[in-house]
């Protein structure tokens, strides 16, 4: 008992996880009891036991995991976070629970289950169950197969996935155990119960006894629909829903709904897997289906149809199947082979469904066409085939095709083809059979009804009826009117027995008529109606459109009457009838009209008709007028009358008077009677005559317009278009032309043909009469109102000032909206009752005018051999084939759809592997949508998606190219065609960075234009949640764009739900977006209301749509300050939360309290993120040529965040007087608020840009003096400009210098002046050199005055690129048209030369000779010395800088800054460094400062204290003035990008890791660009240096850092890792590594790899795997002698370490062993006398004893193999390279290598002398004449080579001391004076220093070049580079040395050596001569006080240069023993 009462005191959570199991049975009975008290669901008691439920579940006591079973079920039921275990606990219930023998364990099992499903995890449990079914216990699978069931029985087939289920069933069936089967067979009953037939073709194979059994069991199910009976917790309502109904007697009706909904979602096609066939064809398919013999093609044929009668087909590249089925289809002879291929395509289009749509427009013309065959078998085929394909497309797609085929001649085509369109309709709703389709069907099926064929009659009858049935009377009717009642009342009764697919009535006339009570609610139906429901009832319903008409200016009360009436569409029968009557006037003789006259006429004015006597004509014409007035319009003979006006003179009568009322006589005839074409023809000649006449014309035009609205526009003026240009009188036509402009806005558009005008208005265009052509051209700028820009693709070929003028013609145009037609039958419409539909006629009118647009056929020129031209093998012959489809396009202009073979062919093209191709196939396609019109649709899917795949391309332009063909298509077709399908969300699919974010970009384009989209776009939605976490940023960006474009077509609820297949992690990440964008989402753009009533409906659309995603960015974009300002608020302190809650508050202040308060506030990190934002693109770039409305509303968005609200109101005033008053404030405020003026720096700038765009003289003035103040507080305040307020500023404060008025130029030169303390002088040059290239004269000059200065002020030095480059791009300027510019270009270079001299006119380079003697006359001129410049830069430039402090920068900035950072950027920014010799305020050593007080020198350098050793010996951190050499290669640019490298540099090794981060990325970005990468250039060993610093950093501190993440410490190494690879691709940058540092750098990478701590990382396998990668870079592309020389030295150091590890020594023997594998290839470059020196010192330190004492014999072996290969490559010439060994004695190198050759001498069996070692030195001596010459002309060579110059000038030191009679003359005599003093001064200098040295080993990188550069040179440069000027890195020793020099120099003792150890070390045998890079920091220290040295001597008197033989005062000496005794103080009391 006693250990009972032990685990009885344990609380709860302890007990169950006790190992007795009596303790857990207690603990979850206590458990148990706890969870059913808890109440409150979020409780945090749940989460304690989040962990134990998988434990309670898996318990291995049975008595124990029952009562865990029933507490886990209970808080699974209660607990909200129980979700989180789903699958850990279901898994464990199926693994440990299902196999329990005891029922209740497995009762309990599944109830957990069910349970999990009920909180919403049902695919979880799914997933789980799914997998248990692998499980090899049957026990646990009839568990699973049970679970699956109930959860399916209970919760519905909505809830639980079948798809899944039902690929597993077959599976199931074939299992051995009965159990199994049986439990399988129950589960089939239930899916069938939810999802009837859709079950039998997934089982369709399993065992037909099984089967049998099924089906058996399936028809005693009870036929109603099932019904959920379990519900989700999200799913409440409906479970109280379904309680009522149980409580009432469960009434079936109620709850039908969720259950009816469920069963339409299954088909059986869903549930189907894809099958792949393509593969699986015969190899000689294509060759057997062309083949001669039937049986072949036959054998052929069956093989695809066994392939296709698998139910759902895998989607590919089918083209070529179809294509070849297509022609057995339409050619074969063989109708048996003809029915087959129709199976073969009806098996693929059923197999496809919508893949197939794509082909579906190439196939249905070939079938119609077959349908000619009489054979019923081979008809029925094409039956079946056709109406597959219809269900794989839509009738719109097909439309063209069909309508085309109604004009055959042949009977049973036309008959095939009516029943086609019948079985069509079947299958559409009123909503897919809008008018526009309606229409040509109509109109084709009527001429059919009237067919001599009696079945062709039926055939179309029956499809009548069937439209009839599916779109309702209201909308066929209208094309109607003119079939008699018989055959009206066919169709009706036809339209009574058609069955639709559907199987219900839909939309016959009853049901419109009930639609119309309802009509009133429809708006209110929202959600679950759906949209489409809603929007049909207001189309149809007449009393809801009736306001709309009402107010687009149609009589209302009008409108009224005949619809209440229920009269029919009056108006369009009216319109209609009349045309139809009026056509068939037969033509009367003259006798029969004078008998009808004179009915109708008084008899006298019959006589006088033709009198001669005018005045009695007309008394005549009088009386003839008032007749007709007096005449009713029955009773009016119209032709009778106008043939008597005809009658002799006729239309030749002589006077105006007679002639004007016969005119006016003809136009009431017209109006009043019913007047005819025929009657219309008899009169027109005349009017067209009389037109032109000045006194009648006015009356000829008004007769004309009668007659145009009596017989229609469309007729008239074909007439009178012809009449006119068939005559020859000028005036006729141009008032014809002018008639017509003002008919066609009178009456309207539609009808009109366009074609014919066209070529009528060319005529006119080359008319002679002026007058014509003007007419013409008006005519064509109303034409323009109403067909649109496409109008003037027909007149590109005029002349271009003909063109010129019809463009101007339409500019006018644009905008307008064409006037509402006042005469003609549209006028009627509006009256008529059919308002609904006259609205949609007027829409077809302007989209019809495309249609008018005669069309040619290009399909005759698309031949086949062109169609092979364009799949030629040669590219060549590929674009001409392209260049002639363009040619063919273009003459077209507009095309029919049938373009033949040419669409798959430039599909293939779009993948051609040369891109100009791709681009040019992208333009024709984007020039046949706008040739082909809408009609392109039918191409869409088999074109049109392999555009979008191109959107994937890695070249921009070609992506740019497809976006625009993309665009130019969906602007014909609509998004409707592009969004149904598969297509799209396959693209998606694809995991292209490119081809996602571009796609995504074009839907968040498009979508929001959309009122509404198919159901297919649901397909792209799991592709857009991957997207949501693509590794691409700008993916993730545009995905998180477009999705509230997707919610608003989806809905919130629908994409939410799509969430559940996610991973959790995902899960919440996309919801968390979802949330997101709900309130983000727009609203769905509204249907265009009265615009449709505008011929112009299409721009009104736009513009809604536009208007409404407007709206949205607005919106959108208000929301993004307030996050900001919370996250501000967060972050600030206390003051500024207090000041934050001063701006909200301020609508209660009075005016005065106000504006009391900061004007700016500071945001942490505000700056920063903008800056980030701008470079991320998340923000436009602010680069403009005038500002536009997006960068300003961009400016405030970013201001409403930091600056006080009042003054942002001021600053964004639309008036002057407000900026004015906003700079006031500014000025104001400038002294007081310093820090919020700096953290608003860039958006005050920015502002002030825009200013600069006012023409406000007065704001500019007052920006200007700001600006003043702000650059000077800027300057006192220390503060350096960012690169991005530079760029955003300086380019449009360098416009202003341009301004015409003196004193806004005098102020912009004086900002500039003053800038150049803020920003470096040199990138200043940058913006003022682009300013030169201006048109603006004046801004040329002052830009090339303000050059001057720049030079003057800060030398050569400023002139970027290069000073060559500058001065030739100033030199241009010097021939310039405007005279003050050539002055100030003269001017300047006349500065420069004082600055520079002579040296001037070599940088130029060549000028004319013009310029050239301008030039030199004005420096003759000039008289200023070069030294005055000089001069006066020593005495001006140290004023700007001495008022520097580096303390209160400290303070300011904080620590964040490095100190060393500020000063290198002061040295950037000033620039004076490089310019003089005097020492400013940063970098001297405060000596007296640092003694005294120990403690500040914490608070001033707190980098010394903060971080470990390795931080304070960063080597970039000490800032290195020191003066360069002039080499023979001299280069001026290289000191100031080099002092922005080293500022880089210097971050690398920051103890910061993002800082760290971001200089790599800068570095690596020019690393990786080829042109930049040279940039580089000799700053390799300093940023290697800083980078293994960094490798150390993270070695010693940030892993063990337990508070940093790691993901952090893997960036980083990533970073550094990926870097150096970049800088080791570059060879040239590679080798200048030196052997010192790459030792290290080694040292530190191989530590990296071996390192377990990275191992453990999550990515800690790739970053070594990345490591390894690099070491192999590093071996292979560094010098090879450094790299060698540094693993030797290496290799002893790990060697003598006691605490190196064996495996660090053996990894740097492998990569010995790889150098060695690598030696044949690089022997020749690598300087053999250092390795042989390494070798020989590793001997030395390691004797033969010594190494076999090792464990490992590897080294001994590693080494010998070394040696053996150098003397294999190099015979016994390696002897030859032992010079750099004093004493060969101290080691046995030579002893070995004697060895070895006379073993491998003896091997070859040569005869050669085998002497001992004195005989191998003996060769060594004698060293033969011939080589000499071939040893020095080596040496010279590499003396004369860039690189090798050091190592050439000691190689010829060596070889003259050891041939002291060697004779070099010849080699000198042919070089220049200028190389022969370099070599005799590098000699002098190399044996000074080996003198001083004591014959210390030169392999410590020691360089004559070096040496050069402690001679101080006219040049004033001071090289800011670390190192010497070529890049390679020295050792100590050599600072030694130059000391030693300097102290003799000064007259010092050099004996006394007391130095610190450092130096002592050297001389010990023991220690490796590859200087490491600490030693070298060391050095740095050493020399920065030496050259201090230097500078305090030079100031005395800068412009005297020092020689070797100098002496210097005592003063000196003193100093020198002054500072170091200082440096020793400052030491010891640090220590």
């Amino acid at each position: 008992m006693g250990d009972d009462s032990e685990w009885m005191r344990l609380p709860i959570d302890q007990k169950c996880e006790h190992k007795l199991w009596k303790a857990r049975l207690n603990g979850y009975e206590e458990a148990l009891k706890l969870f059913e008290k808890i109440d409150d669901e979020k409780s945090p008691e749940w989460s304690k036991y989040l962990g134990f439920i998988k434990k309670f579940v898996i318990d291995s006591n049975a008595v124990a995991q029952l009562k865990g079973l029933e507490a886990a079920l209970v808080y699974v039921e209660n607990a909200h976070v129980a979700g989180k275990t789903t699958g850990e606990v279901v898994s464990g219930v199926v693994n440990k629970v299902f196999n329990q023998p005891k029922a209740r364990a497995k009762e309990l099992g599944i109830d957990i289950c069910l349970m999990f499903v009920e909180i919403e995890k049902g695919e979880v449990v799914q997933e789980e169950l799914l997998k248990g079914l692998d499980n090899k216990n049957p026990k646990i699978i009839v568990a699973c197969i049970e679970t699956l069931r109930r959860a399916l029985s209970e919760f519905g087939s909505k809830i639980i996935s079948l798809k899944p289920i039902i690929k597993v069933l077959p599976k199931l069936f074939e299992s051995r155990e009965k159990a199994v089967r049986d439990e399988a067979k129950l589960l089939a009953v239930e899916i069938y119960r939810w999802i009837r037939d859709a079950l039998r073709p997934p089982l369709q194979n399993i065992n037909s006894v099984q089967l049998k059994e099924l089906e058996e069991e399936w028809v005693k199910l009870p036929s109603a629909a099932p019904k959920q009976t379990r519900f989700l917790r999200s799913q409440q309502e409906m479970k109280a829903k379904f309680e009522q109904q149980q409580a009432a007697g469960g009434d079936a009706d109620g709850g039908g709904d969720d259950g009816d909904e469920a069963i339409p979602q299954v088909d059986a096609y869903e549930l189907l897997e894809a099958v792949e066939i393509l593969s699986k064809l015969p190899k000689d398919f294509y060759d057997k289906i062309e083949a001669k013999k039937w049986q072949e093609r036959k054998e052929a044929l069956e093989a695809v149809e066994v392939l296709v009668k698998n139910p759902k087909l895998e989607a590919g590249d089918y083209a070529d199947l179809v294509k070849a089925l297509k022609k057995v289809v339409g050619k074969d002879t063989n109708v048996m082979l003809v029915a087959l291929a129709a199976k073969c395509l009806a098996g693929l289009a059923a197999g496809l469904r919508k893949k197939f749509g794509q082909y579906a427009g190439h196939v249905v013309p070939t079938i119609l066409e077959k349908f000619k065959e009489k054979k019923p078998q081979v008809v029925q085929a094409l039956q079946e085939a056709i109406d597959a394909i219809f269900l794989t497309t839509t009738l719109q797609n097909l439309s063209e095709d069909i309508l085309a085929v109604m004009d055959n001649k042949n009977p049973t085509i036309k008959q095939q083809t009516s029943l086609f369109i019948a079985r069509s309709f079947r299958h559409c709703s009123p909503s897919t059979l809008p008018k526009g389709l309606l229409k040509p069907f109509c109109a084709a099926l009527l001429k059919h009804i009237n067919d001599s064929a009696p079945e062709v009659r039926d055939a179309a009858f029956e499809a009548l009826a069937t439209a009839l049935k599916v779109a309702g009377e209201k909308a066929v009717n209208p094309f109607l009117t003119d079939v008699d009642k018989l055959k009206l009342d066919r169709i009706k009764e036809c339209a009574e027995k058609v069955e639709l697919a559907g199987g219900g009535k839909a939309g016959g006339g009853a049901d419109r008529k009930e639609s119309k009570p309802m009509a009133g609610k429809a708006p209110v139906l929202s959600g679950a109606a759906g949209d489409k429901d809603t929007k049909e009832n207001v189309v149809k319903s007449g009393p809801l459109k009736k306001a709309p008409a009402a107010k687009a200016g149609g009589p209302p009360k009008k409108g009224k009457q005949p619809a209440a009436g229920g009269v029919g569409s009056t108006g369009t029968k009216g319109k209609k009838g009349a045309e139809v009557k009026e056509i068939f006037e037969p033509e009367l003789s003259v006798e029969v009209c004078e008998e009808k006259a004179s009915a109708v006429l008084p008899a006298s004015c019959i006589q006088q008709l033709d009198s001669s006597n005018w005045k009695e004509r007309l008394a005549c014409m009088e009386e003839f007028q008032k007749a007709v007035e007096l005449m009713d319009k029955t009773e009016m003979p119209c032709q009778a009358l106008v043939r008597m006006l005809a009658k002799k003179p006729g239309w030749k009568e002589t006077n105006f008077q007679v002639m004007q009322i016969k005119l006016h006589i003809v136009a009431l005839v017209a109006q009043k009677g019913t007047f005819s074409k025929t009657s219309a023809q008899i009169v027109l000649d005349g009017l067209v005559d009389k037109i032109g006449d000045v006194k009648c014309g006015n009356n000829a035009k008004e007769a004309l317009t009668a007659i145009a609205e009596a017989c229609q526009l469309p007729w008239t003026a074909e007439q009178v278009m012809s009449m006119a240009f068939s005559q020859k009188n000028p005036k006729n036509q141009s008032e014809t032309l002018n008639w017509l402009s003002n008919a066609i806005k009178e009456f309207g558009f539609s009808g009109l043909n366009v074609k014919a005008f066209i070529s009528n208005v060319k005529t006119a265009l080359a008319a002679t009469n002026p007058a014509v052509r003007t007419s013409a051209i008006t005519l064509l700028g109303v034409l323009y109102l109403y067909v649109g820009p496409s109008l003037r693709m027909f007149f590109e070929d005029e002349k271009p000032a003909l063109l010129s003028q019809i463009d101007a013609e339409f500019e006018k145009m644009q905008g307008q909206t064409p006037p509402a037609p006042t005469r003609g039958s549209s006028r009627h419409t509006l009256g008529s009752g059919d308002d609904g539909e006259e609205g949609e006629d007027q829409e077809e009118a302007g989209s019809d005018v495309v249609d008018l647009l005669p069309r040619a056929d290009i399909s005759d020129k698309i031949t086949s051999e062109l169609v092979s031209k364009i799949g030629d093998k040669n590219w060549k012959i590929r674009k001409e084939g392209l260049d002639e489809v363009a040619s063919i396009i273009n003459e077209a202009k507009f095309i029919q759809p049938n373009i033949g073979e040419l669409a798959p062919a430039l599909k293939s093209r779009l993948n051609d592997s040369n891109k100009i191709l791709v681009q040019q196939t992208l333009s024709i396609l984007q020039q046949l949508a706008t040739s082909m019109g809408p009609n392109i649709k039918q191409h869409v899917k088999n074109v049109g998606i392999s555009i979008i795949t191109i959107l994937g391309d890695s070249k921009s332009n070609v992506r740019a190219a497809s976006l625009a063909t993309i665009n130019a298509w969906t602007e014909q077709t609509g998004m409707k065609e592009w969004l149904e399908g598969e297509d799209l969300s396959e693209e998606l699919k694809k995991e292209n960075p490119f081809l996602r974010q571009e796609l995504l970009g074009w839907l968040a384009e498009k979508l929001p234009t959309l009122r509404t989209v198919p159901s297919d776009l649901f397909l792209c939605v799991p592709h857009l949640y991957s997207c949501l976490e693509d590794r691409n940023g700008d993916v993730r960006k545009k995905a998180q764009d477009a999705l509230p474009f997707f919610m608003m077509h989806l809905g919130f609820e629908k994409m939410a739900k799509a969430t559940g297949k996610l991973k959790p992690a995902s899960k919440d990440q996309v919801l968390a977006m979802l949330e997101k964008a709900k309130a983000n989402m727009p609203a769905k753009p509204a249907p265009p209301k009265s615009c449709s009533r505008a011929v112009g409906a299409a721009p009104g659309k736009c513009q809604t749509a536009s208007g409404s995603g407007e709206d949205f960015m607005a919106s959108s974009v208000d929301t993004k300050p307030d996050l900001k300002k919370a996250k501000a608020g967060g972050t600030a302190t206390k003051t500024k939360s207090i000041q934050g809650k001063k701006v909200p508050s301020k609508s209660n202040l009075k005016e005065d309290d106000d504006r009391s308060g900061p004007i700016f506030v500071i945001v942490p990190g505000g700056k920063e993120q903008r800056m980030k934002d701008e470079k991320g693109l998340k923000v436009l770039k602010w680069n403009f040529t005038t500002p536009r409305d997006e960068y300003i509303e961009q400016l405030k968005t970013q201001m409403s965040t930091c600056v006080a609200k009042w003054l942002q109101d001021e600053m964004f005033h639309s008036d002057f007087q407000h900026h004015n008053k906003a700079i006031a404030v500014m000025v104001e405020h400038l002294e007081s608020e310093k820090d919020g003026v700096i953290s608003c720096l860039d958006l005050i700038l920015k502002w002030l840009t825009l200013r600069f765009f006012d023409t406000n003289t007065s704001v500019l003035m007052k920006a200007l003096e700001y600006l003043k103040l702000l650059f000077t507080m800027l300057n006192q305040e220390e503060y350096h400009l960012t690169e991005n307020e530079a760029t955003s500023f300086i380019p449009y404060l360098v416009l202003k210098v341009g301004e015409p008025k003196d004193v806004i130029r005098r102020d912009v030169r004086a900002i500039l002046n003053r800038m150049c303390l803020v920003y470096p002088a040199s990138k200043m040059f940058t913006f003022i050199m682009e300013g030169t290239k201006s048109k603006n004269s004046k801004q040329r000059a002052e830009c090339l005055e303000e050059l001057g200065c720049l030079v003057e002020s800060y030398g050569m030095n400023v002139c970027q690129p290069t000073p060559g480059k500058a001065l030739k791009e100033m030199a241009i300027h010097i021939g310039d048209r405007d005279n003050t510019v050539r002055n100030a270009a003269l001017n300047t270079i006349v500065t420069v030369y004082n600055v520079h001299g002579d040296q001037v006119f070599k940088l130029i380079g060549n000028l004319s000779e013009k310029d050239m003697s301008m030039l030199e006359e004005r420096i003759k001129r000039s008289a200023k010395r070069p030294n005055a410049a000089v001069t006066r830069q020593v005495e001006e430039k140290p004023q700007r800088i001495q008022s520097v402090s580096a303390n209160t920068n400290m303070l300011r900035k904080g620590p964040a800054e490095d100190m060393s950072s500020k000063l290198n950027q002061a040295r950037n920014m000033s620039g004076h460094s490089e310019a003089t010799h005097t020492v400013p305020r940063e970098f001297q050593l405060d000596l007296d400062e640092i003694e005294n007080d120990n403690g500040t020198v914490r608070c001033e350098m707190p980098a010394l204290v903060q971080h470990k050793l390795d931080d304070i010996l960063e080597p970039v951190l000490i800032p290195e003035p020191k003066i360069r050499a002039v080499s023979p290669h001299f280069d001026d640019m290289h000191s100031n990008t080099a002092s922005t490298i080293n500022f880089v540099i210097s971050q690398v090794a920051s103890g910061d890791i993002n800082t760290s981060i971001q200089a790599l990325a800068q570095i690596d970005e020019v690393l990786r660009q080829e042109d930049k990468a040279e940039a580089m250039s000799g700053h390799i060993d300093q940023f290697l240096i800083a980078t293994f610093m960094q490798l150390r950093l993270i070695y010693n501190t940030h892993m063990a850092d337990e508070k940093l993440d790691k993901d952090e410490i893997v960036k980083l190494y990533s970073c550094i890792i990926g870097n150096m690879i970049s800088l080791f691709r570059i060879e040239s940058l590679a080798r200048e590594a030196s052997a010192g540092v790459l030792k290290d750098l080694m040292h530190g990478l191989i530590t990296l790899m071996l390192d377990s701590r990275v191992e453990d990382l999550e990515e800690g396998q790739q970053v070594i795997r990345s490591v390894n990668l690099l070491v192999v870079q590093v071996l292979e592309k560094s010098d090879q002698t450094n790299i060698l020389s540094a693993l030797l030295v290496l290799l002893q150091d790990s060697l003598l370490a006691t605490a190196s590890s064996p495996k660090f020594s053996e990894l740097v023997m492998k990569c010995l062993w790889r150098m060695v594998r690598l030696l044949p290839e690089t022997i020749n470059t690598i300087n053999l006398d250092r390795i042989m020196l390494d070798i020989h010192i590793f001997m030395k330190v390691f004797p033969k004893e010594k190494l076999k004492q090792c464990k490992s014999e590897l080294t001994i072996r590693t080494l010998k193999t070394l040696i053996h290969t150098l003397c294999k490559l190099k015979g016994p010439k390696i002897l030859d390279h032992l010079t750099m060994i004093d004493n060969k004695n101290e080691s046995e190198l030579e002893a070995h290598l004697c060895r070895v050759m006379k073993h491998s001498l003896d091997q070859t069996g040569s005869k050669t002398d085998k002497g001992t070692e004195k005989g191998a030195s003996r060769i060594d001596e004698k060293s033969p004449k011939a080589k000499v010459n071939d040893i020095l002309a080596e040496i010279f060579k590499k003396i004369g080579s860039k690189e090798n110059t050091k190592e050439g000038l000691a190689e010829l030191y060596e070889y003259k001391k050891k041939y002291s009679d060697a004779d070099i003359e010849p080699f000198l005599k042919n070089s220049s004076q200028f190389f022969q003093s370099y070599v005799e001064r590098g000699l002098r200098l190399i044996e000074m220093e080996r003198e001083g040295k004591g014959r210390i080993p030169s392999s410590t990188g020691v360089s004559p070049q070096t040496e050069v550069s402690c001679i101080p040179t006219p040049t004033n440069t001071v090289s800011s580079s670390i190192g010497n000027s070529n890049g390679e890195e020295v050792g100590p020793s050599v600072y030694l040395e130059r000391l030693k020099i300097l102290r003799q120099r000064c007259g010092l003792d050099n004996a006394k050596e007391d130095r610190p150890p450092l130096t002592s070390q050297l001389s010990k045998p023991s220690v490796p001569t590859v200087a490491s890079s600490t030693d070298m920091l060391h050095s740095k220290l050493s020399q920065l006080r030496e050259s201090r040295e230097q500078y305090q001597h030079i100031d005395t008197d800068s412009n005297q240069t020092h020689s070797s033989g100098t002496t210097s005062s005592s003063s000196t000496a003193s100093n020198i023993d002054d500072l170091k005794k200082r440096l020793e103080r400052i030491k010891s009391s640090r220590k």
